[in-house]
């Protein structure tokens, strides 16, 4: 029996804590108005004659509507700025409470005129726009890169709360091209027509990175050509050159073993037993390593002052491997991957321009990788 009373007691406790809950008193109690509300209006929506939510609601109500608009009166007393996107906040949750209770037919019986400031919305709205449009104005003026860049931001703001805000699509406009950094790409040179169309592959994949690249609004990348079809004034230069570039170095090593195995059929007696002994043989390995390697130098210079913003060198390097084998002796001396290795014949390597296209491909890698990094949050 005494385990029964507990259950029940703990059931009956539960059922206060939740109840509690669902209509918004643990909220009220923690000064949370607005959850309190909410939570109000979803019991009583589920469970019109709730009493405790009805009181919990008219409770929260005025004290919600109560500490908003003392919120909106301190702000309009303030020098920030941007008090007028605090008012617009307050209005907007006021009315928002507003919404909630007119959809509950049973709410509006406890809060029957829901306060509702539709016009005091708009204007506080207008006035936060206006803030904006100043602050971007007043970056404007600054005339350098980053402030036109926050300019750029506020006058975003201004639009984000009304679309059609005096200029502000024009300014802001103004603002993205006084933000933005313009560099001009240079192709690379390699004085070989060996590696011609490997090169301009390379440049390929460059012209189609800086394409596509569109991590931060503000860097416009443009070719060489481009660039002067379009009479684009450059921020910055961006060049790449190979300081060097060695391709099909070749080595070719030979290692010499001494094989033997014991205990291998050599022959057979009259009777036709079979006769053992030991086998031997010399295995030539050959391992042929054909390297190319190269350094690609990147320099961005400022295009105004002719000096250097950042130089970084990327190195690569690939190389070919081919390896056969010859053998002199018996080959039952020799182990089944040995002998597979003498059935091998020489490759040819592949040529030039293609030992070159290998080793730029780790060096496109860190190209576009430093590329990313530095302008990406530039």
């Amino acid at each position: 029996m005494e385990n029964v009373s507990r259950l029940r007691y703990f059931i009956y406790l539960s059922l206060i804590i939740i109840g509690g809950c669902t209509t918004g008193k643990n909220a009220l109690q923690k000064g949370d108005y607005d959850a309190s509300v909410s939570k109000a209006v979803s019991r009583l929506q589920n469970s019109p004659k709730n009493t405790e939510a009805m009181q919990v609601l008219k409770t929260a109500y005025d004290l919600a509507l109560q500490s908003h608009l003392r919120k909106i009166d301190e702000a309009k007393l303030s020098n920030d700025l941007f008090r007028w996107e605090s008012i617009m906040y307050d209005y907007q949750k006021i009315n928002q409470l507003a919404d909630d209770i007119n959809s509950c037919p049973a709410c509006l019986t406890i809060v029957p005129s829901p306060s509702k400031y539709i016009t005091e919305l708009a204007d506080s709205k207008y006035m936060a726009a206006g803030a904006r449009y100043n602050s971007g104005l007043g970056y404007l003026r600054d005339n350098n890169r980053l402030a036109a860049k926050k300019a750029y931001y506020e006058f975003e703001k201004t639009l984000n709360l009304e679309p059609n805000y005096k200029d502000a699509k024009a300014k802001m406009e103004d603002a993205y091209w006084a933000a933005v950094t313009r560099v001009v790409v240079q192709p690379i040179i390699v004085n070989s027509s060996l590696y011609r169309l490997s090169a301009d592959y390379f440049q390929q994949q460059i012209d189609q990175f800086i394409g596509k690249y569109a991590r931060n609004k503000f860097v416009l990348f443009y070719g060489e050509q481009q660039a002067t079809e379009q009479k684009i004034v450059p921020d910055q230069v961006l060049s790449l050159n190979f300081d060097d570039f060695v391709v099909g170095q070749t080595y070719v090593k030979e290692r010499v073993e001494k094989l033997k195995r014991d205990s291998v059929v050599i022959g057979e007696t009259r009777e036709r037993k079979p006769v053992y002994g030991t086998v031997k043989a010399t295995l030539s390995i050959f391992e042929k390593n054909i390297s190319s390697s190269g350094l690609l130098d990147m320099s961005i210079m400022d295009w105004n002052t002719k000096k250097l913003v950042r130089q970084q060198k990327f190195p690569g390097t690939y190389v070919w491997r081919d390896s056969w084998a010859s053998y002199k002796g018996d080959d039952r001396a020799l182990s089944k991957q040995q002998l597979a290795m003498t059935k091998r014949r020489e490759m040819l390597p592949p040529p030039p321009s293609t030992l070159f296209l290998e080793f730029i491909k780790p060096i496109y890698s860190q190209l576009v990788d430093d590329i990313s990094y530095y302008y990406n949050n530039y």
